[in-house]
């Protein structure tokens, strides 16, 4: 008998191709003809010279990695500040960085939780948030989407210790959560309420400070934020806010920080960097949801039908998972990028084009990309 360990990883790569759905990687040069619509850099931060000063200044000053975990020589003075700034920033007591904004989701939905408690999730949220449930060895409620009622059934026939947890900004389609009620619908059942506000920060809120703040819940004793800085400050990690308790919490018990590398030098200067132009530039968050609104506004008058972008995100309908891949690639033809969601990706089973803004996108490029993606639509429009 022949010794074929993985042969079965040949069967399971031919059902993918047999359903449209490998995913290949792309690796693009340093500078690209390309105009950019797919990436998450909202802010456009990502080559700003001051962003990228400060990380090179930091890898100079700290070296190429942390060297360690965050708990033996893997936190830095730099690390502290990019910290307590986040913290000010966002009006939460304190921060704690991660290596991602994955492991960050890991870290509170594992660390928050145990074998008696329950997670109340929106089925809309984030692969690592669906992780994180999984990891938590707690029960979980996955809710119907954006459905405050269902959260607070859920929180109510179990009875026992809780929390629930939402994107603040779906990646998606783009819509926001109504953290508001569900705050209020936390509270009533002595719940924490965890929201990932990776696609708030740097958008939504006075200044970019994200999604919580512009709802009036940052800094709330029942409020755990979770973010990226790889999105709006351009650079890599990911970050915890909460009450100060929460986070001594976590550099106990969350294994994504106890086990992990600390972030690189690098990451941890530029996102400072990032997080320091910001504020002596606030103009940045308006501009980019101004980018995304006239971009929804032009293809939705074009004929085409789009969600209503309440953050970065612009998500526009595909007549099938075919279409949209095809309309992607025409359109990367045609010198755009842009996202491509389809199934099992999306489980409402509707594929789409994702678009994201940018805040240094000019009013040229907006009607260049515009005019790429209608002249390369599937299907007629107007």
């Amino acid at each position: 008998m022949s010794y074929a360990p993985f042969d079965w990883i040949d069967d399971e790569a031919r059902r993918r191709a047999e359903a449209g759905l490998v995913r290949t990687l792309r690796p693009r040069a340093a500078e690209t003809e390309l105009l950019d619509l797919a990436g998450n850099d909202y802010l456009g931060l990502s080559r700003d010279p001051e962003v990228t000063a400060a990380a090179a200044a930091a890898a100079r000053t700290w070296g190429a990695g942390a060297t360690g975990s965050r708990l033996v020589t893997g936190s830095t003075e730099l690390h502290a500040a990019l910290e307590r700034e986040l913290a000010a920033f966002c009006g939460f007591e304190a921060a704690l960085v991660f290596s991602s904004g994955y492991a960050a989701n890991l870290a509170v939905l594992t660390a928050l939780t145990g074998h008696d408690s329950l997670i109340v999730s929106d089925a809309g949220n984030h692969a690592s948030i669906v992780d994180g449930c999984r990891l938590s060895r707690a029960a979980t409620a996955v809710v119907p989407h954006a459905d405050p009622e269902a959260v607070r059934k859920a929180l109510r026939a179990h009875g026992g210790r809780a929390l629930a947890v939402t994107d603040s900004v779906f990646s998606v389609d783009g819509d926001a959560a109504p953290l508001g009620v569900l705050a209020g619908v936390c509270r009533e059942a002595g719940a924490p309420l965890v929201v990932d506000d990776a696609h708030g920060l740097g958008v939504l809120g006075e200044g970019g400070r994200g999604a919580l703040a512009a709802a009036g819940l940052a800094g709330g004793e029942g409020i755990v934020a979770t973010l990226t800085l790889s999105k709006s400050l351009g650079s890599q990690g990911g970050a915890v806010l909460g009450p100060a308790r929460v986070v001594r919490h976590l550099v106990n018990t969350a294994r994504t920080f106890i086990f992990d590398t600390g972030l690189a030098p690098a990451a941890v200067g530029g996102a400072l960097g990032a997080l320091r132009l910001l504020r002596r530039e606030p103009e940045r968050a308006a501009r980019v949801r101004d980018v995304a609104v006239e971009l929804h506004g032009r293809l939705v008058a074009a004929g085409l039908t789009a969600v209503r972008p309440d953050a970065a995100v612009v998500s526009v309908r595909a007549p099938s998972a075919e279409s949209a891949v095809r309309w992607a690639a025409d359109c990367r033809g045609a010198g755009l990028a842009v996202g491509c969601f389809r199934p099992p990706s999306v489980p409402d089973g509707i594929s789409r084009l994702r678009l994201t803004a940018r805040a240094d996108l000019t009013q040229e490029q907006i009607a260049t990309a515009v005019d790429t993606i209608l002249a390369t639509a599937p299907l007629p429009v107007g």
